[in-house]
């Protein structure tokens, strides 16, 4: 039975293909962008929802608009963060992908055009593909999304959203800094269109000061926040906040989607938020992850070939490269694999034209001996591929 015309051109997400072959135990993946599991709080997560779990009425169902208690401590913490937030400003979400789809679904028809930077995060182009959208490319520097190539599109394309990962952008790690957030602010706001800011890594800096979230320099801002980089991904904890003529739009979409996200998972974030310190387990994600991040960096010069560019991201997750000439990564990851080594090759993150040249490779998962590891198969199966390609090194 042929799929409905929407889903015809989607593509698998080859991150999620990738992870059946990186689960053999032998392979050092640098593929998956997956929060470190040693560093998951178990018994902290564990007594919350031993807690959560004592109260019967947790397994029951529960409002669409999200446990009260626990949009209150997220309201807290995004104020804190220099977003003003107020309990009913937020739709709990099954992470915060279901959130992008709820925005997709309640305020894009068919055709409507959606911009995006170059490259991007490559679940969203899944999200707006089916959705019906046009997606149209905004070119990106080391400092993201530039503020003239999206005037030139608003001007040209009048999209209805404008989507972004401001912070530690997956895949290229770069963050925009406070002046182009500000730019970028008034120039949606000055089109009439709505921005989308995705920040499930705001949080994991390493280096430099703190730049306030996207949606703290204006209202045309809806933004998607996640408890899984910080958190755990599995819980599937997110959430939208937006202004109040769309939340009850978003609501009844969700409601037509999952009635609500799971009751006992938001009571034990609830919990676990009221009884732990998260900011000290930031803290400690922030010292394991960064240095990882060094880690992988220094071993770079001598690992890929010269001529390879990389970013040099200050938190998140994500180093985004590029390799010299017209060498396709696909052709590259198919010697590492052989090497029991993985990276994401780059083409899928791109909306229109992709650059078979680039990759991209997370830092997070492994630990630094395994980084050292994993670098030096990427190093000998770049060796491995010149004798059989024209790349030199």
């Amino acid at each position: 039975m042929p799929p409905a015309r929407r889903l015809q051109g989607v593509r698998s997400s080859p991150v999620r293909d990738l992870l059946a072959l990186t689960l053999r135990p032998e392979v050092i993946s640098f593929a998956g962008g997956l929060p470190a599991p040693e560093l998951f709080d178990v018994d902290g997560w564990g007594d919350a929802f031993a807690k959560a779990v004592g109260d019967r009425r947790n397994l029951q169902y529960g409002p669409t608009e999200g446990d009260p208690v626990l949009r209150a401590l997220i309201a807290t913490r995004m104020t804190d963060r220099g977003v003003p937030t107020a309990e009913n400003d937020l739709l709990i979400t099954t992470g915060s992908q279901q959130a992008l789809t709820l925005v997709a679904t309640t305020m894009l028809e068919p055709g409507d055009v959606v911009a995006v930077e170059e490259p991007t995060y490559l679940a969203a182009l899944q999200c707006f593909q089916i959705a019906g959208a046009r997606v149209v490319p905004v070119a990106s520097d080391d400092d993201g999304m530039v503020p003239s190539a999206l005037a030139e599109v608003l001007e040209r394309d009048h999209p209805t959203l404008v989507y972004v990962i401001p912070t530690f952008a997956n895949p290229s790690g770069r963050t925009q800094p406070p002046q182009r957030r500000k730019e970028i602010a008034r120039l949606v706001a000055d089109h009439d269109t709505w921005l989308v800011e995705d920040d499930p890594y705001g949080e994991l800096r390493y280096d430099g000061s703190r730049v306030p979230p996207l949606a703290s320099y204006g209202e045309r801002v809806l933004y998607l926040g996640s408890l899984s980089k910080i958190g755990a991904p599995g819980l599937r904890l997110g959430w939208l906040r937006a202004p109040k003529d769309l939340m009850p739009v978003a609501v009844v979409a969700k409601q037509a989607t999952d009635l609500h996200t799971s009751t006992i998972d938001q009571a034990a974030a609830a919990v676990y938020l009221s009884n732990t310190d998260l900011d000290a387990h930031v803290a400690g994600l922030r010292a394991a992850y960064r240095a990882r991040r060094d880690t992988m960096l220094t071993a770079l010069p001598a690992t890929v070939p010269p001529g390879t560019t990389w970013t040099n991201p200050e938190g998140g997750m994500f180093v985004w490269l590029r390799l010299p000439g017209e060498v396709d990564a696909t052709d590259v990851l198919r010697e590492a694999l052989k090497h029991n080594v993985a990276f994401v090759p780059g083409a899928p993150f791109f909306a229109t034209t992709p650059d078979h040249a680039t990759f991209r490779m997370s830092f997070t998962t492994n630990p630094p001996e395994d980084i050292t590891e994993g670098m030096r198969r990427l190093a000998r199966a770049f060796d491995e591929f010149a004798t059989q390609d024209s790349l030199e090194v």
